[in-house]
């Protein structure tokens, strides 16, 4: 059994204007330790996907299954990065991710929550404003506190949705590049959800197509084949790039007859 098992769900949400299928039978598996992404268009239901797994929301059909135990609602074994910060804007750097280790670990002495809370924001490389609001922080400086708060769960998955999209491109590149490193030394199970072809190649082992919908499903998994670490220089010429961003690129543009998902520049 894989560690995480997504078997068949089906969505569907009720409206004034009647009933849409959102996910029409997704199944999804991934291993303790790999790093997955989902990529589709806006609006194609990944992050209802995402919401089923974390719990959020509960699947109309199929079953979704973590480590052996069925998912029927949230939990700290998942940890949760959205496109929206949803920091607490009174507390500071520190104080919104000591928030998440304090909740996962009451029975520390408040010195060792300390210590984890001090690692965690060094992790982020946030120390310098670790002090700061949110207010006075840039977007790219509150998406790493998210991150952190993310990773303080101790979380056996963490499902990103979409966590750099509202950044500019410098900052995408360059949180991107952290997410490499942070990974390389947790490796940490991730589902990241993104529109971005290749930031998906950059980032994972393994990337589930998704349909548009209504009733969207998963295509087959497409291997990246790029070996780790990952450099983005000079990353585009090689042959597993180019092999795995075809077959990406030539299954959303079949799937649709409106214009494509950003499918973004080469990485350089």
């Amino acid at each position: 059994m894989a560690f995480l098992e997504v078997r068949g769900v089906r969505k569907a949400f009720v409206t004034p204007r009647g009933t849409t299928d959102v996910l029409g039978g997704v199944d999804l598996a991934l291993e303790d330790g790999e790093f997955v992404a989902v990529v589709g268009y806006s609006g194609s239901g990944k992050t209802t996907l995402v919401n089923l797994v974390a719990g959020l929301l509960t699947a109309d059909a199929g079953e979704i299954v973590l480590d052996g135990e069925r998912v029927s609602g949230p939990g700290p074994e998942r940890g949760i990065v959205f496109q929206q910060y949803s920091l607490l804007p009174w507390m500071t750097v520190h104080e919104n991710v000591a928030l998440a280790v304090d909740a996962v670990n009451p029975g520390l002495p408040s010195r060792d929550r300390r210590r984890i809370t001090d690692e965690l924001v060094d992790l982020v490389n946030l120390t310098p404003a670790a002090w700061k609001r949110p207010r006075e922080l840039s977007g790219g400086m509150r998406q790493r506190v998210a991150v952190a708060r993310g990773l303080a769960m101790q979380p056996k998955l963490l499902l990103m949705d979409e966590p750099f999209s509202a950044l500019d491109a410098l900052t995408r590149a360059t949180l991107q590049d952290e997410l490499l490193r942070i990974w390389g030394e947790r490796r940490t199970t991730v589902i990241l959800i993104t529109n971005d072809v290749d930031e998906a190649i950059l980032l994972a082992d393994r990337i589930y197509p998704m349909t548009p919908g209504p009733a969207a499903t998963l295509g087959p998994a497409i291997e990246v084949g790029l070996p780790r670490p990952r450099q983005r220089r000079h990353m585009s010429l090689t042959p597993a790039y180019q092999k795995a961003r075809q077959a990406l690129v030539e299954f959303l543009k079949s799937s649709v007859t409106k214009p494509p998902a950003r499918l973004g520049p080469q990485v350089a």
